[in-house]
């Protein structure tokens, strides 16, 4: 029989090795994902807007920008 300060060892180590694994992959998803799906930045704004059929000014850029930054 396993005397119950060595499955309590066995439980947190366990745990502990669940954690860090568990980050690591977690971290190597987002960084595919953020690899997949970049976050927007002023050339993709430029590019929104050209596609409408506008020529954005740089104040215009600037203030899309900091509207959508302003919700993160």
């Amino acid at each position: 029989m396993i005397a119950l300060w060595l499955a309590i060892v066995l439980m947190v180590v366990t745990l502990l090795v669940g954690g860090v694994l568990g980050f690591f992959l977690a971290r190597r998803w987002f960084k595919k994902y953020l690899e997949k799906n970049p976050p927007v930045n002023e050339l993709m704004i430029r590019e929104m807007m050209r596609q409408m059929g506008r020529t954005p000014s740089e104040k215009q850029v600037r203030q899309i920008l900091a509207s959508m930054n302003q919700y993160k």
